[in-house]
């Protein structure tokens, strides 16, 4: 009973390592279709740990990927739950994070609603987030349609830290 455990639990980690690498391999896909989007210009950056990702402007205060951006992850315990989350995050390093959050919302709030799946948060780092069933059929569309969806924000984000930045 106990050998049949462990050769059990080697397969499952096996198949979790693969399962890792795969994931990796599609956000390396992803990240080279952003890069080649017409809309990806010298002031859009990437941020790609393998399973991780965040993309975001050179103004957003995320040099350290500590301000605003679109996160998405994919690690052991997604997997383990079969969803992950596609979000806007403004960190700690988001001048004024709690009035941004709200001066966004309050712009924002209504479109987002609208969007299928995805829900307000606008408390703490979390501004919006929508959790996606994970399998691997059309993983990689459906990653790059929600990125496509989320940076159609930009210009808001833009409006609101400028507007923090000058005291307005």
């Amino acid at each position: 009973m106990g050998r049949k455990l462990v050769i059990k639990s080697k397969v499952l980690k096996s198949k979790s390592c693969a399962f890792m690498k795969d994931i990796k391999k599609v956000f390396r896909k992803i990240e080279s279709k952003l890069r080649g989007s017409s809309w990806f210009q010298d002031d859009w950056e990437i941020y790609n740990r393998g399973n991780y990702m965040q993309l975001y402007k050179v103004d957003w205060y995320n040099q350290n990927q500590g301000g605003v951006h679109f996160e998405t992850y994919i690690e052991t315990s997604q997997v383990k739950q079969k969803a992950f989350p596609i979000c806007l995050h403004a960190e700690n390093d988001c001048p004024s994070q709690v009035e941004f959050v709200q001066r966004f919302l309050e712009i924002e709030g209504r479109q987002i609603d609208k969007w299928k799946g995805y829900q307000r948060i606008g408390k703490g780092y979390s501004v919006c987030e929508k959790i996606i069933p994970l399998n691997f059929k059309n993983l990689e569309q459906r990653l790059l349609e929600e990125f496509n969806r989320l940076r159609r924000l930009e210009l808001s984000i833009k409006c609101v830290l400028e507007a923090i930045s000058n005291g307005k």
